[in-house]
């Protein structure tokens, strides 16, 4: 039997290549005779350059940056040369940037986490690397923010600083942004192609936007969301006006709203969205593995609600569905309800949480301590049940 092996991350315990491995070491428990192809996943956020360096013929290289509170991280960018996304040839390498290697909310500890005052400096370190090496074309993952300021802190290290009305420069942090005036510097950028490649179509502001939708989860408030929204709404209105070329509509355009509206912040700059797991899967070959597979497994950390919205679980099951292909979902915990799990395209999902008794018996703690060892037992489930 050929099983096709595609997960994402699962946050915080494994990076998709080990959760792949774990996956497959439990099917060859039972089934060592089974054809395994093993193609790891990212939508744009973590993981997302180490996972197109393991299927692509790219160079990494290192770039030192900082985190959402300004501290030295190591970082790194992946050129590749030949076309890149889109499919068209460039006149220099493509360059793969990854906005959680500075910029990512797992680099805070719980306590740490304040949108008002986090930066997506980092990143603006990590774009400018990319130029200094000659990229033509930079595709930045977007995915897993701690930031809230809709690239601000990426406009400072790319040369253009928001000043307030006296002229200084602002703090960093979202929250900062309700007193911006106007804009000084150009981008150092040359004439460098844009990508955002995202997972999610939030605009920057309002209801559905990047303070009200993701601002809690990176340590804000009803109050710091109102004033977070507001003040993004201010940059949007300052970018429209002082940058040539940026969409007047920026604030309401579908993925403004991803990485803490790092994706405005590109749109501002003349990129463009792409669907984060339709561009890795065409880089990764992935079509292809779907086409000669029997069966595929995929998983992330949490199978919810959100996981149906352009993330890897929904574009693995839904190009599984198309083919006719049973696909199975491997996750930490699975909230998503059977219904809307086979409308998109998924047989069957597993728990690493019910796998170890559940919540009531510990299951949870277990799930977070011993990831590889679950998807190893579920994978050997799985070889009984499903292999020939």
């Amino acid at each position: 039997m050929r099983v096709l092996i595609c997960p994402d991350k699962f946050a915080g315990t494994l990076p998709a290549a080990e959760v792949a491995a774990a996956v497959a070491t439990g099917w060859r428990d039972r089934a060592p005779a089974d054809e395994l192809v093993l193609r790891p996943l990212s939508d744009g956020g973590p993981g997302f350059v180490e996972v197109l360096a393991e299927s692509t013929a790219g160079r990494r290289v290192p770039v030192p940056t900082v985190d959402p509170l300004g501290r030295p991280v190591p970082g790194e960018i992946l050129l590749v040369d030949g076309p890149g996304a889109g499919g068209t040839a460039t006149a220099g390498p493509t360059a793969y940037v990854e906005s959680a290697q500075a910029c990512g909310l797992h680099l805070l500890t719980e306590a740490e986490r304040d949108p008002k005052h986090t930066t997506s400096y980092g990143l603006g370190l990590l774009l400018v690397a990319a130029v200094e090496h000659g990229a033509r074309r930079v595709v930045v993952g977007l995915g897993g923010s701690a930031t809230n300021d809709a690239g601000a802190g990426m406009f400072t290290a790319l040369g253009v600083t928001p000043l307030d009305a006296a002229g200084y420069a602002l703090p960093y942090g979202g929250a900062a942004l309700a007193g911006v005036d106007r804009l000084d510097g150009v981008p150092r950028l040359r004439g460098v192609e844009l990508v955002a490649a995202t997972d999610v179509d939030n605009p920057l502001t309002g209801l559905h936007g990047a303070s009200n939708v993701y601002g809690p989860q990176k340590g804000a408030d009803r109050a710091d969301v109102l004033l977070l929204d507001a003040a993004l709404q201010r940059f949007a209105g300052i970018l429209v006006a002082e940058l040539p070329g940026c969409p007047p509509e920026l604030a309401a355009l579908p993925g403004a709203g991803a990485a803490g509206g790092i994706g405005a912040a590109l749109l501002a700059l003349g990129g463009r969205c792409e669907s984060g797991i339709d561009l890795v899967t065409a880089l990764i070959g992935l079509p292809a593995a779907l086409d000669a597979a029997d069966l595929v497994i995929t998983g992330e950390g949490s199978f919810d609600h959100q996981s149906l919205r352009g993330k890897v679980v929904a574009g693995v099951a839904g190009a599984a569905r198309d083919r006719g292909l049973p696909c199975v979902v491997v996750a930490g915990q699975v909230s998503t309800g059977r219904r809307e799990s086979a409308a998109a395209g998924v047989t069957e999902a597993y728990a690493l949480v019910d796998h170890f008794g559940g919540e009531t018996g510990g299951g949870l703690a277990q799930a977070l301590a011993r990831p590889a060892d679950g998807l190893r037992g579920i994978a050997a489930r799985l070889a009984g049940q499903w292999s020939r």
